[in-house]
């Protein structure tokens, strides 16, 4: 990362609640050709969220600590923040002195964009503001939010006239985050109605929508740009009882990720 800080754009996309058996299963069954195309291999990474629930998995994700193979470590770190005795930095990890990335980059020259989805990017409260306080600039509106099917095109559509007005000797780092696999996406199932709910089925059919729709993203972006993308944490659908996110289970914990290079 020290050779690629500096040199790169940096998008990091955090496409929220995604499952790793749902994202393993459509890739096998060539249903997300967009992101297939680009990760290595057309696989996602088994890995373990360092938060199970989007405000956690982020802070943690912006201090530099993204989310973990889920295999025995340790695990050195794309990114890390100075101190002693970390165990996962490596000759190869990019340190920077500050609490998060966005401020470490910044330092380093970047200029830092938000584009949010959730609330906890909205800048409606306190807590909806911690986050994209982090970055240079920031941006949330309803449509890009949770209850809109068309978030992430709206999201896109920002991000376009933020990349229009990109210095070219500028390098940026771009937080994007994917609010369309969050609860409600039964809208994304088709013949589904606010009756039937959310499914583990309407949350397959909102990655495929999400799937059509980066390829836009990606083409959008500068070259070269370094891409990460991975999930903050899963979600539950009615496994062991549990439904929704912010607990302790297996599908909750395990998140797809992927990196690769737009050259």
């Amino acid at each position: 990362m020290n050779e690629v800080v500096g040199s790169h754009d940096l998008l990091l996309i955090t496409l929220d609640t995604l499952r790793y058996d749902v994202a393993a299963e459509l890739a096998a069954a060539g249903q997300t050709p967009t992101l297939c195309g680009l990760l290595p291999g057309g696989r996602w990474e088994r890995r373990h969220t360092p938060g199970s629930f989007t405000y956690a998995a982020h802070t943690a994700m912006l201090a530099g600590f993204l989310p973990t193979p889920a295999n025995p470590g340790p695990h050195p770190r794309l990114f890390a923040g100075s101190f002693p005795g970390s165990a996962t930095t490596a000759p190869g990890t990019w340190t920077f002195d500050a609490a998060d990335l966005p401020s470490g980059l910044a330092a380093s020259g970047y200029h830092t964009v938000c584009v949010g989805g959730v609330g906890f990017f909205n800048r409606l409260t306190p807590i909806g503001s911690a986050l994209p306080g982090l970055f240079a600039e920031s941006h949330w509106e309803t449509r890009f939010g949770v209850t809109d099917p068309g978030s992430l095109d709206h999201q896109i559509d920002r991000i376009a006239e933020v990349l229009d007005r990109q210095p070219p000797d500028q390098r940026l780092f771009l937080l994007l985050n994917v609010a369309a696999l969050h609860q409600p996406n039964w809208f994304y199932l088709d013949g589904a109605t606010r009756e039937h709910g959310d499914t583990r089925a309407s949350h397959a059919a909102a990655l495929r929508h999400v799937d059509r729709a980066l390829g836009r993203l990606f083409a959008l972006m500068r070259r070269p740009s370094f891409v990460i993308v991975c999930s903050d944490h899963g979600t539950a659908y009615g496994e062991d009882g549990h439904t929704g996110h912010r607990l302790g289970h297996e599908v909750v914990w395990t998140v797809p990720y992927g990196e690769f290079v737009l050259s």
